[in-house]
């Protein structure tokens, strides 16, 4: 029996986390849950999962979490105290770090801290803190295990495998929802438009990002973290049908691939199972029903958000976190729809451009470049904004 604590129980990749675990009661036990503000769904996942812990973003909610879990034994904890709480509680063996944004940021560094194994699918942990959490994972002598399926690919095809022995790691992409429609067009596409991915079911955050391929630059920046490599030896392809999840070229010319139907619910059991693998309920994959898997490079002018973040990536220090920063006000602006589509990218290049990369040595001073990452790029949103 593993014990769980899961940051983000509320989000998708939390809901498909308590599927996994459902699925499987003599395998896992649920510890600790947080959710963001979606105090019900997070009072029902109590009532289900019996954790001992139950975490809301804000202190103000916990008053109404403790009416919805009324008669239930959990401890009801809020704020930042109260995510720590969850991700280092005495029983824990593994957190699931699914919170999005940098609020996920000092959770997992405690989990760390705490010798707790992670299963990361929170980005923005290694994409503005990369040195530094994985200075934590070698001195606490943690396990890391990859969420994304890209990411979690990568680290199937590399299984068995010497690192010196890797030419090339090849993230694949759907391309979003936006990947044949022209460029001209995408000043005026909707947020509507722009959430309706062709493959996958996820956040809106993530969604979006998949639309600008700015989730794909995330992920280079994870993958030179996760793989201690270099990022000219990290390359996107797109593959719209989302079956290889990703590769790995060796310097002999093979390439090793994961394939799968896509469903986040197989990278998530194979992080927690891990070495062993589960029953998912994921369909198996049937590749005689395909007419054919095709690959192309992406369109960097069209989509400028995979070059900004190998630019952010490149620039090192502070600039991913500010990159990201940047990224999330922008995303937010046009869900909000105070700004067009192709300004989240100029958003995040006036940004980083005003921006002087500097060394940071710690999550606080990590945090603060994210905030000067959001105070600039609300300025420059309203600027641009209509």
């Amino acid at each position: 029996m593993k014990n769980i604590s899961i940051l983000g129980s509320t989000g998708s990749i939390g809901i498909s986390t308590l599927e996994i675990i459902r699925s499987h009661p003599d395998r896992f036990r649920v510890i600790a849950m947080t959710a963001g503000k979606n105090l019900e769904l997070l009072a029902q996942q109590v009532k289900q999962f019996a954790p001992r812990i139950a975490v809301v973003a804000s202190p103000e909610d916990v008053p109404r979490m403790k009416e919805l879990c009324c008669g239930l034994d959990v401890t009801v904890l809020g704020g930042v105290e109260g995510l720590i709480a969850a991700a280092t509680a005495d029983e824990t063996e593994m957190v699931v770090a699914a919170i999005v944004g940098a609020a996920g940021l000092i959770p997992t560094a405690a989990a760390i801290r705490a010798r707790k194994d992670i299963a990361l699918a929170n980005k923005e942990t290694l994409v503005t803190a990369g040195h530094l959490f994985m200075e934590l994972v070698a001195e606490f002598g943690v396990r890391l295990f990859p969420v994304d399926s890209e990411h979690s690919a990568i680290f199937q095809s590399i299984e068995g495998h010497r690192s010196e022995d890797i030419q090339k790691i090849i993230l694949t992409a759907s391309g979003g929802p936006f990947l044949n429609t022209p460029a001209s067009q995408l000043p005026t596409v909707t947020v509507r438009d722009a959430l309706n991915h062709p493959n996958w079911s996820m956040g809106k955050k993530i969604t979006i990002d998949s639309a600008t391929m700015m989730n794909k630059g995330l992920e280079v920046i994870e993958a030179r973290w996760l793989f201690n490599t270099t990022v000219d030896k990290i390359q996107v392809n797109i593959h719209p049908q989302s079956i290889i999840h990703s590769m790995v070229e060796y310097v002999d010319g093979c390439v090793i691939a994961q394939l799968g139907t896509p469903d986040m619910k197989a990278p998530i059991a194979y992080a927690l199972a891990y070495p062993e693998r589960i029953a998912t309920g994921v369909k198996p994959l049937d590749l005689t029903t395909f007419s054919g898997l095709t690959f192309s490079n992406p369109d960097n002018d069209k989509f400028p958000c995979l070059g900004l973040a190998y630019r952010a990536i490149t620039a090192g220090e502070s600039m991913p976190a500010v990159m990201n920063a940047a990224n999330e006000i922008a995303v937010e602006k046009f869900l909000g729809g105070h700004i067009a589509f192709t300004q989240i990218a100029m958003t995040i290049e006036r940004t980083m451009t005003a921006h002087t990369a500097h060394n940071l040595c710690s999550i606080e001073e990590v945090l603060q470049a994210d905030i000067w990452g959001r105070d600039l790029a609300r300025e420059i949103c309203k600027e641009i904004g209509h």
